[in-house]
């Protein structure tokens, strides 16, 4: 049977109106090249105007300022009240406690020769706590650090270091815990709590000495709470997320058995989140390690000292062997925490004849340590580390003549590799962000930062480009910036190709991953040695080791990010017949794309703190001014401006790829 249709014309009926049509809003790519092109138009017809350029030995009046406050407080601190009684007694506390952790493993104290605990002794207990706390092969591994310390000559620079370490970790972590466990219980205070973290890991290591010495002078006392500041940040999110992490269910379970909320603490929350404690712990201790090298710009003592010394003098030989040592230290302590963290689920996991044994052997263990610890007090030869340090000669003179020897055969490669990503994209970048005037610069970066991150990212970025323009170095700020972008591009490329093969291989990211935690553990000053060594004192040289130093973390985000894709999504496209080169750049990449937002923001926090540190090293701009401040008095206020203004560059940095990478996320 034919049915007949029915027109709508035959019916008298109207046909429906189509919907009507939006106007496609331009993407955000569209929208960001539109304006980088307006701003190289302008560029073009504007260049060299009301650029906001200073000399090096000029200061505008807030760094006058800033030296008048500096004065004033050196005049008052002992009769201004609020340093009588407040700044001067919690700088005597630290320094009363760094002074007691010295005397104790590495200075003579007390009217001896040698610290009470000499070198015997020190090794000793550093490989009974690594045995008690992990096992037996992380034991080993930390009594052969610690001796490599001294056969490299370094063991008082090694215990100073030490010392500062431990007293900033000690203190941090009984403010830090406490804090974090309160947040963890209450959302009100991680809501309050969370702001001031985010501000305190954006800030580069270099930001937090300036201040501190304008309250507590430079020395031991300042380096250590400029350390513990920079250190407690990792406890509190970390012990936060610990508590957090509980199960719902088990809390639950215990309020029903009538436990009281401090029972439910201690008996629930903190035994079952114990390892991330002590995983945050290990975070702790590793950016305590960092800033304390840093540190040694304030005069702090120890291995920083003297790798800041053989920098500034471009003695290769003498900072490599010190920065290795550093190397030594950061992965004994990150070791040993790292055992201490999973020996819980070890000692579930233990054999009933190893556990049976264990006690016993720790009590025995105990005896030969305090054994050693005696003979370390009583006896010279067990307090002073024996001979004169050769290993570490040997270590210095092959530094210097493998020196010697990159720069004779490989400085054409190396030169041509600077001098041709020198030329094609940081000078012109800088001279984009140096030579436009400051108004377009500035209104081109909130424009960006709007686009990117949305409305609340465009009005922080003016923000912080008006407290730039303030701070009198907006100039040295555009350098800076350039230097930053381009190293972060390059950290992207390395992330994105590493972490791409890593994502999709399995026994890649077996291999690479170990290398990728290696790098992670070491400070930011080691990575200045070996390119100092190719490249020579330049600015190329600190945007290569913030290169380096940021890969890891970047690498590792975007890793995560592309393991993540759903299988099934891949399978879908190869069985739909995409190539390998498809799948990763039309799936998986778009796919991740919060992961690659994620990676920037990090890759550019960590960058933009490596490339002032590379002020030692001839990077100039604001790392350059922060340091001349540090040893100039007549130049602190502008150090001091310098170190707001790398504040602010971070800020700006970070607001803007965090808003990005929510919006991706959404």
């Amino acid at each position: 049977m034919t049915v007949a249709v029915e027109r709508p014309e035959e019916t008298g009926t109207d046909a429906p109106d189509p919907p009507p049509r939006t106007a496609r809003r331009p993407g955000r790519p569209l929208v960001v090249a539109a304006i980088l092109v307006l701003w190289l138009l302008l560029f073009a017809v504007l260049r060299g105007r009301h650029t906001l350029s200073l000399a090096a030995a000029d200061l505008t009046d807030l760094h006058r300022w800033f030296n008048d406050v500096n004065d004033s407080i050196g005049a008052d601190r002992n009769s201004n009240p609020l340093f009588l009684y407040f700044f001067n007694e919690i700088r005597l506390v630290i320094d009363t406690l760094v002074t007691f952790v010295q005397e104790l493993i590495s200075q003579p104290g007390a009217g001896r020769p040698v610290p009470q605990i000499g070198w015997l002794g020190v090794v000793g207990l550093t490989g009974y706590v690594s045995w008690a706390v992990g096992n037996w092969r992380v034991a080993l591994l930390a009594v052969a650090g610690f001796t490599f310390l001294g056969l490299q000559g370094l063991w008082q620079e090694s215990m100073d270091t030490l010392a500062l370490t431990l007293s900033a970790v000690l203190v941090a972590l009984l403010l830090a815990i406490p804090l974090g466990v309160w947040a963890g219980l209450s959302d009100r205070v991680h809501r309050i709590v969370t702001p001031f973290l985010d501000f305190m890991q954006t800030m580069p290591t270099f930001v937090y000495l300036a201040p501190l010495t304008l309250f507590f002078l430079i020395g031991p006392a300042s380096a250590t709470i400029a350390t513990l500041i920079y250190a407690a940040p990792p406890a509190i999110r970390i012990t936060a997320h610990a508590i957090r992490s509980v199960p719902t269910t088990t809390v639950e379970a215990a309020d029903s058995l009538g436990a009281t909320r401090r029972q439910t603490l201690t008996k629930v929350l903190l035994p079952m989140s114990a390892r991330t404690v002590v995983m945050g712990v290990n975070q702790t201790i590793m950016a305590a390690l960092a800033m304390v090298t840093v540190a040694a710009l304030i005069d702090a003592p120890g291995l920083g000292k003297t790798v800041v010394q053989a920098l500034q003098s471009l003695d290769v030989g003498t900072a490599f062997n010190a920065g290795l040592a550093i190397v030594v230290m950061a992965i004994v302590l990150d070791r040993v925490t790292t055992a201490a963290s999973a020996r819980q689920e070890a000692a579930r996991h233990a054999h009933g004849r190893t556990a049976a044994w264990r006690r016993p052997l720790l009590g025995a263990g105990a005896a030969v340590t305090a054994v050693l610890v005696y003979l370390s007090h009583t006896y010279v030869w067990a307090a002073e580390f024996p001979g004169e340090g050769g290993v570490g000669s040997a270590i210095s003179r092959g530094a210097d003549t493998v020196t010697t020897w990159a720069q004779d055969h490989l400085s054409g490669l190396t030169n041509a590799f600077r001098d041709a990503l020198t030329t094609g994209l940081l000078n012109p970048f800088q001279t984009l962000l140096t030579d436009s005037p400051w108004w377009l610069v500035g209104a081109a970066l909130v424009a960006l930062g709007a686009v990117l991150g949305g409305r609340r990212a465009g009005v922080t970025t003016a923000v912080c480009v008006g407290l730039l323009v303030g701070t009198g170095l907006w100039s040295d700020s555009m350098t800076t910036l350039a230097s930053t972008v381009v190293a972060t591009v390059l950290v992207m490329v390395l992330g994105i190709v590493l972490g791409v093969w890593m994502g999709r291989n399995a026994l890649v990211d077996r291999l690479l991953r170990p290398t990728l935690d290696a790098a992670q553990v070491m400070p930011p000053f080691v990575y200045l040695v070996p390119f100092l060594a190719l490249f020579g004192a330049t600015r190329f040289t600190a945007i290569v080791a913030a290169v380096v130093y940021a890969a890891p973390v970047a690498v590792k985000i975007v890793a995560d990010g592309v393991r993540n894709v759903p299988a099934a999504t891949v399978e879908a496209a190869t069985s739909a017949g995409c190539t390998t080169w498809q799948i990763v750049t039309k799936v998986q990449l778009p796919m991740a794309r919060s992961a690659l937002t994620l990676a920037t923001n990090q890759g550019l926090i960590y960058v933009l703190s490596m490339v002032v540190v590379g002020g030692l090293v001839g990077a100039g701009a604001l790392g350059y001014d922060v340091v001349a401040g540090f040893s100039q008095g007549q130049l602190y206020g502008k150090g001091l401006a310098a170190g707001l203004a790398i504040v602010l560059l971070g800020v700006m940095f970070d607001r803007i790829t965090q808003a990005a990478a929510r919006r991706t996320s959404a």
